[in-house]
């Protein structure tokens, strides 16, 4: 078989992206996503699907609790690897010109913000939906606002772009649950259990946030591969 270079290849590439709204790599992830994409040969033929994933949906929907103090009610050892983790996040993220505020950052359950950015792939298609995702990223990592107060969420998405009677009913009723919830069957389907996780035409997988080098070479991989998934 005759391998097409990326430039010559006609295949299409959808890139299904799970991610949760308050995980620092997803957001990393997401710039460097991007920048792939510009990067590569044909960047029209590269459609991003961002797909929600909970980190820790049993956190309760408006508990309004900053993210030191939640740190500071768990074991020491647990806490300081998390802090850890998180001061890495924000040298990582400033290295990718994105500035983290994490002191200031309130946990909060995400499936509400995760319902708006379904409602906003529906409404304006894939350029809505990152949209959505990069307010509410930014609402959380520099603000310090909360991703389940129904206010918050009703102004941010209205900031985006998203049409303010659709938000408020979607808010106010279980519309696009479903749409969360098969997004995190497939992710256990998947074995997915961290964010984020990038799947490219269904078979080419990249787990954690990678350097742009690496996502543009699975473009160019999925694209010489064409339709070929052995």
């Amino acid at each position: 078989m005759t391998v097409q270079p990326a430039a010559e290849s006609t295949t299409l590439i959808e890139l299904d992206v799970w991610a949760d709204l308050v995980c620092p790599w997803s957001w990393i992830a997401k710039r460097r996503i991007e920048a792939a994409i510009h990067a590569f040969e044909r960047p029209h033929d590269v459609t991003v699907r961002l797909r929600a994933y909970e980190l820790d949906p049993e956190w309760p929907a408006r508990r309004n609790e900053p993210v030191p103090d939640q740190l500071g009610s768990r074991p020491d050892e647990e806490a300081e690897a998390e802090r850890a983790l998180r001061a890495h996040a924000h040298e990582v993220a400033e290295a990718d010109d994105l500035v983290f505020d994490l002191d200031s950052a309130v946990t909060a359950n995400t499936f509400d913000a995760h319902r708006l950015v379904s409602l906003a792939r529906e409404l304006g298609g894939p350029a809505l939906q990152s949209a959505a995702v990069e307010r509410f990223f930014t609402a959380h990592f520099r603000e310090g606002l909360p991703l389940d107060e129904p206010e918050v969420l009703q102004r941010l998405a209205a900031e985006c772009g998203l049409d303010e009677r659709r938000v408020a009913a979607v808010l106010a009723s279980d519309h696009y649950a479903g749409e969360v919830r098969s997004d995190e069957k497939q992710a256990r389907d998947l074995g997915i259990t961290s964010t984020p996780f990038v799947l490219a035409n269904g078979f080419a997988a990249v787990a954690g946030a990678r350097p742009v080098e690496e996502y543009l070479a699975l473009l160019r991989g999925v694209a010489v591969q064409g339709g070929d998934r052995a």
